[in-house]
């Protein structure tokens, strides 16, 4: 098994397999409720790979994403996260990671988001994770469509799942 980066030591509880159930809602849309499967991965490199997708009660696909966690060197706590979406939207976000009990508080705020041309305008993009034990929530806040202030937009809450 490959050894975890050393800067990416503080992001240890983030790695493996989460699920849940989340809900979600914006001016622009009608509520709706979702399963949500979160992996975080590594290859021994000074970051966590990430994969993200979504499902509808019926267990259709609603959204997927893939990005990459970021440790910075000579900054304690400090990480970048870099996303791509198949909406053709990419955030750029920077934040901190900061140990908590039993876990750890990752807060990012985007410092760009760049869209194609056929992509739905979104401005900005507010990330929040929190683990505690085998239990993430996993929130999200973005600037989009009319809305020019930061609305909340996604909580989810997952259970780590053990490993294959």
């Amino acid at each position: 098994m490959t050894e975890l980066h050393p800067l990416c030591r503080p992001l240890e509880p983030l790695l493996g397999t989460w699920r849940g159930s989340g809900s979600g809602g914006y001016p622009t849309i009608e509520g709706f409720s979702y399963t949500e499967e979160l992996v975080f991965g590594h290859v021994g490199k000074p970051f966590l790979a990430m994969t993200q997708r979504t499902r509808g009660g019926a267990g259709e696909p609603l959204h997927a994403e893939a990005g990459y966690l970021r440790a910075l060197p000579g900054a304690a706590g400090e990480v970048e996260l870099v996303v791509a979406q198949p909406s053709g939207i990419v955030e750029v976000h920077t934040g901190t990671a900061a140990p908590a009990t039993d876990g750890l508080v990752l807060e990012l705020d985007s410092a760009r988001v760049v869209a194609t041309p056929s992509a739905k305008p979104v401005t900005a993009v507010r990330r929040r994770l929190e683990v505690t034990g085998p239990r993430m929530v996993s929130e999200l806040w973005m600037a989009a469509m009319t809305e020019a202030d930061l609305i909340h937009h996604l909580r989810s809450e997952l259970s780590k799942q053990p490993p294959p």
